[in-house]
């Protein structure tokens, strides 16, 4: 479980945005930060700032990951040809928990990676219950058989607020997804726009 799963929503007040698109966001009610001198923050951002800004914004996004996890993919990336920024998003959607989410199996990405852990998901019939595993093109991802009727993931289908992107083949009927390709940044259905070039900016300087 992430560091941040009781204070999620202090993620979006902090970016001033809301980073998932969800509907009780606090930030659809007020766009500053937290506490008491959060309306007071509001500045002009300098390039690093800006840059920090986009890092802590997708780290966010993948449910909070740590500095260590996050700096990890970003040298993956940076060592695979091809665009980083893209490259790095592409193995952000690979994690598993990513997929799990994006394929509306649960509300949250946070939820995913709880979902994941307690051992609700089979990669290609063998029971994977690590949040970060990353899942290749043909993989088949699916809820086990006894999680089914779980009432977590039958309200996240339902949820109006997020559509399936098409590098994944969904079955909600099965419960089962299809990892059809690697995405780039423009297939990822993000609420919010990420900026990974400044992401790259940023280690590239710090």
């Amino acid at each position: 479980m992430t560091k941040r799963t009781a204070a999620k929503y202090k993620i979006d007040r902090r970016m001033g945005e809301n980073i998932w698109g969800r509907p009780k966001s606090p930030v659809n009610r007020r766009e500053y930060g937290p506490g008491q001198h959060g309306q007071r923050r509001k500045g002009k951002l300098s390039d690093f700032g800006l840059q920090l800004r986009a890092k802590q914004k997708l780290k966010g996004y993948y449910g909070d990951l740590t500095e260590k996890q996050f700096r990890r993919i970003y040298a993956e990336a940076e060592r695979l040809r091809g665009d980083t920024g893209e490259l790095l998003v592409g193995l952000l959607e690979r994690r598993l928990d990513a997929v799990v989410y994006r394929a509306k199996f649960v509300p949250t990405i946070f939820a995913a990676r709880q979902f994941v852990n307690h051992g609700h998901v089979l990669v290609n019939g063998q029971r994977v219950n690590i949040p970060s595993y990353r899942v290749k093109e043909g993989d088949v991802i699916e809820v086990r058989e006894k999680s089914k009727q779980l009432a977590i993931v039958l309200e996240a289908a339902q949820l109006p607020e997020r559509d399936v992107p098409d590098y994944l083949d969904v079955d909600h009927s099965k419960m089962t997804v299809n990892f059809i390709r690697m995405p780039g940044l423009s297939d990822v259905p993000y609420p919010v726009m990420m900026e990974p070039n400044l992401v790259i900016e940023f280690y590239a300087q710090n």
